[in-house]
């Protein structure tokens, strides 16, 4: 069933013949010559890098170091060029999370399909007491026999890096030779030492193994830091562990099943680390996260995928956009993804929203829109093109069927991709699809309606991906390439929900 909108299904949905609700008559002069929304202000709005990479290549796996006011962001920039050799270590800095600078590929990939590191893995950065910095990364050569190692670089000025090929190491005995990445480096000072955390695998299970280094030379195995608690065998890619107001949080992501971010909470560095109340803070569309703070702020990095021939119906590829969750510690400790405050001052400059089609049972008073409650109502707004941020409080939804937003709207004003609020599932669902009913969402993330009377959304729309954020509760990332140049909206489907306050800003 290729478009369940357009179907009379008895007792859940037909379509409102948008065309009979006189494309909005009576604003049919509101912003006549924009082609998108905000188009007339032509350069006295800057757009902004929310979700950044660059134009010939992907990004994959980000690894943060904050200093002196500076995310320092190096990550696996995914060329796809075709070379024997493979993501090197490229770096991206910001101060703001809405403008990057590009300092190009800092540490390459070996020149030699002989050397250990002919493809880089993720790793970690850390300065010492001298001021000196230190690179951990994984060496991966699908030749080799193991295929990994942990490798390290030193610096001064983290662009220029010296490889130490003397300092490599395998996996101990005890561990996949094959499956051994990810190191993730930190100084514990009730320790006096150095950790480095590893994914690899112990008896047929991923889990997270420990070293302990006196120099950041040597390093010794000092057994299994944690182990998969999911009740899968998953291996659990890319940790981190870092102290934030009082608490320690371990992270990694889940290869399989779910690939996401997970976290766990203690009240020590040596755990236990306990599983939160919800333990992940994005859907499978955010991936490989790792944790950084500037000492007051806490912020998760990761990537949202592209999409196989880049097409928003495919299933997601490795690598993409850069994507940074701002992340609130709740009184138990519990960690949410919230709006990145700088961007949150940053966009404020309203634009002009008035529909250019809605239907009409809907009744609009003002930036809030009332549904009727029967069918598939909706009001369709005029394109995007850039960075916005859009903003509603989504009331009276609990006898709702469903609702959400709706993009790449054809001239029906059906959405072909959709962000659903599934009352009935309690859950938040992302659909590349019209197939809402015949088809299990690409994305989605657990909510509990019967708890709360409001929803407030803020949703980050730019560089072909969308974030929403609700409630400062949740976070869902999707990769949204035609989000960009078409008509999109809002929508109801036998609901009664109020969008009151919806705005969008550059």
């Amino acid at each position: 069933m290729k478009r369940i909108y357009a179907l009379a299904m008895v007792g859940m949905v037909c379509l409102a013949d948008v065309s009979g609700c006189g494309k909005n008559a009576g604003n049919e002069n509101e912003g006549e010559t924009e082609t998108y929304i905000g188009e007339s202000l032509g350069e006295n709005v800057e757009d902004y890098q929310l979700f950044p990479t660059l134009d010939t290549s992907f990004v994959g796996d980000p690894m943060p170091y904050y200093e002196d006011g500076v995310f320092h962001i190096f990550y696996l920039e995914d060329l796809r060029d075709g070379k024997v050799g493979y993501h090197p270590w490229t770096l991206y800095e910001t101060s703001n999370f809405y403008e990057y600078e590009n300092r190009g590929e800092v540490i390459p990939y070996a020149d030699s399909i002989e050397k250990q590191d002919i493809a880089l893995g993720t790793g970690s950065v850390i300065k010492d007491e001298s001021g000196l910095y230190h690179a951990f990364y994984t060496g991966h050569n699908d030749t080799y026999q193991p295929k990994e190692a942990v490798m390290h670089a030193t610096s001064n000025d983290m662009i220029n890096w010296t490889k130490i090929p003397g300092d490599t190491f395998y996996a101990a005995d005890t561990y996949s030779k094959d499956d051994f990445r990810d190191p993730y480096v930190l100084y514990v000072e009730e320790e006096k030492q150095y950790w480095m955390l590893v994914a690899t695998r112990q008896d047929n299970e991923g889990i997270i193994a420990k070293y302990t280094s006196e120099d950041l030379k040597t390093w010794k195995d000092a057994g299994v830091f944690f182990k998969n608690d999911m009740g899968t065998d998953s291996n659990l890619e890319c940790p981190s562990l870092l102290q934030y107001h009082g608490k320690w949080y371990l992270s990694f992501s889940d290869q399989w099943p779910q690939r996401q971010f997970h976290y766990r909470v203690s009240n020590t560095v040596n755990g236990p680390f306990e599983v939160p109340e919800q333990d992940v803070v994005d859907g499978n569309g955010f991936y490989a996260g790792r944790l950084e703070s500037d000492g007051e702020n806490l912020y998760v990095f990761g990537w949202n995928g592209t999409k196989n021939q880049h097409l928003d119906s495919e299933e997601y590829a490795w690598a993409g956009n850069l994507v940074v969750h701002q992340l609130r510690q709740k009184d138990n400790g519990d960690l949410v993804p919230v709006l990145n405050t700088s961007i949150k001052e940053k966009m404020n400059h309203e634009l002009s929203l008035e529909p250019v089609g809605m239907t009409e049972t809907i009744q609009k008073a003002g930036d809030d829109y009332t549904f009727y409650g029967k069918d598939y109502e909706v009001v369709e707004f005029k394109e995007l093109l850039g960075s916005y941020l859009f903003e509603c409080t989504i009331k009276n939804f609990k006898n709702s069927q469903q609702f959400g937003f709706a993009f790449n709207m054809d001239e029906n004003a059906v959405g072909a991709l959709n962000i659903v609020f599934n009352i009935k599932e309690n859950k938040i669902e992302f659909y590349n699809s019209d197939e809402i009913y015949n088809r299990a969402p690409q994305s989605d993330m657990d909510m509990d309606f019967e708890n709360i009377d409001e929803l407030n959304v803020s949703m980050l729309i730019g560089d072909g991906v969308v974030s929403v954020y609700v409630n400062d509760q949740c976070a869902l990332t999707a990769r949204m390439y035609t989000s960009q140049g078409k008509t999109w909206g809002i929508f109801g489907i036998n609901s009664c929900a109020r969008y009151e306050d919806v705005k969008i800003c550059k």
